[in-house]
């Protein structure tokens, strides 16, 4: 069974700042305004021997009209059915807040143990202005600096001593990793939601209200994958915020750590010179690639409506236009299986080792046929092919006398061949010429 820990507390008090100290990682968004956590997100710390989860909440506000603060209750409440044990955060240089007294009173009732942790002691003098804290009736207080760390030894000393010595980690390192990516508002959070028959990330119909990326574990109908919600990425002209510019750094970092990404686009907006930008990010970086149309339930039919849509995202794409493209309704739950059934096939390609024997006999019969182009009277000669066993995207070196002499239209039918043979769709390959 995991151990996990959930970190709650009112905005602006400090729970990213000490997620990211437990995880040792800059995983949270930190910055000096109310709010800026809006999803929980998960990773995972290590102390005394016990490895456990560590969940980050937004602020908890009781009583407020706003939807985002509404939508983030609701979040940390999932947080807290989830954990095992809960952190709840205080301000000291605060005092007690209203809002500390209310939060106080739902975790009472809670039938799990709660630390109530002091943050932002950074000196002896702050340490004594604790003991206000008493008032709120949880027990002992752990004076803590998140920001430095002092404190946070005393704190996890404690919080471990109830867990289990086996830890399964919540995020095993050969489940591939799905990041859903595209512009802000397209239903990527939503398609997630629809997938996992929950709230599982916060929805609205404002744009930009996933900042962090978020990792979910999908492993139904046979299939087993992190999903990756990430923040829409923006043209920089329109980043704004700070937060807002380490969302679009988060959503670039979320590509390059996954396998394969979902690339959502609106079907009403189309294929954007923004989603062309995602698009070569991923391509850049190896990654697997299914380009999914939502909304499509919000467009007029006729017979052929898909093949010319297809056909404009091709134009645009080219030359790498071996990719597939699938039209969704994430809110009609439409072909949202089928989606996954191609990012999961995408997968089984992406990790294709071709034997050196079959890849000489395929493509040194093709390459006779074709040879390249001399080059000033000069004959080049392709006189071996191997796959590079090492890298995790498909990667291949043709061995030749003049590899500098080989042009980009030959290597790319090299590409097309090896393509068409062994079944590459979605998957961005690379061709090296090395001299023998």
């Amino acid at each position: 069974m995991n151990n996990i820990v959930a970190i709650v507390g009112r905005p602006n008090v400090g729970k990213s700042t000490l997620f990211n100290r437990l995880v040792e990682q800059r995983l949270a968004i930190v910055e000096e305004s109310s709010g800026v956590t809006r999803d929980r997100h998960y990773g995972t710390s290590f102390w005394n021997g016990k490895e456990f989860s560590v969940i980050d909440t937004g602020g908890y506000v009781v009583g407020s009209d706003d939807v985002f603060e509404e939508e983030i209750r609701k979040q940390v409440d999932i947080a807290m059915d989830e954990a095992d044990v809960i952190l709840f955060i205080v301000d000291v240089s605060d005092g007690v807040h209203p809002i500390d007294d209310d939060v106080a009173d739902i975790l009472r009732r809670q039938k799990k143990p709660v630390f109530l942790v002091a943050n932002k002691v950074d000196n002896a003098f702050k340490s004594y202005e604790k003991s206000e804290f008493y008032s709120l009736g949880l027990g002992e207080i752990y004076a803590v600096s998140a920001i430095n760390g002092s404190g946070t030894g005393d704190l996890l000393d404690d919080v471990v001593k109830g867990f289990n010595d086996e830890f399964e980690s919540i995020y095993p390192e050969d489940i591939p990793k799905l990041a859903v990516v595209g512009r802000p508002n397209v239903g990527k959070s939503s398609l997630i939601n629809s997938l996992m028959e929950q709230e599982r990330n916060i929805v609205t119909n404002i744009a930009g209200t996933t900042r962090d990326t978020l990792y979910t574990r999908y492993n139904s109908f046979g299939f087993d994958f992190l999903l990756v919600d990430t923040a829409g990425i923006r043209k920089k002209s329109k980043v704004k915020e700070n937060v807002e510019f380490y969302s679009t750094i988060r959503s670039i970092r979320a590509i390059e750590s996954s396998d394969v990404i979902l690339l959502m686009i609106d079907a009403e907006l189309g294929f954007e010179s923004q989603d062309l930008a995602i698009f070569q990010i991923a391509q850049r970086n190896h990654k697997g690639i299914v380009i999914v149309v939502n909304k499509w339930d919000l467009i007029e039919k006729n017979t052929h409506s898909t093949k010319l849509y297809k056909k404009k995202i091709y134009e645009k794409i080219s030359p790498f236009t071996d990719v597939p493209i699938i039209f969704t309704s994430v809110t009609n739950k439409q072909r949202l299986l089928k989606t996954l059934a191609l990012a999961n096939e995408v997968q089984k390609r992406r990790n294709n080792k071709i034997s050196t024997s079959k890849l000489n006999e395929f493509l040194l019969n093709e390459i006779e046929k074709y040879p390249p182009p001399a080059h000033k009277g000069k004959y080049i000669r392709i006189k071996y092919v191997m796959q590079l066993p090492t890298l995790a995207y498909p990667a291949f070196i043709l061995f030749c006398n003049l590899p500098q002499y080989i042009r980009p239209t030959y290597k790319r039918f090299i590409e097309n061949k090896l393509r068409e043979e062994f079944d590459f769709t979605g998957i961005p390959i690379e061709v090296f010429f090395r001299q023998k």
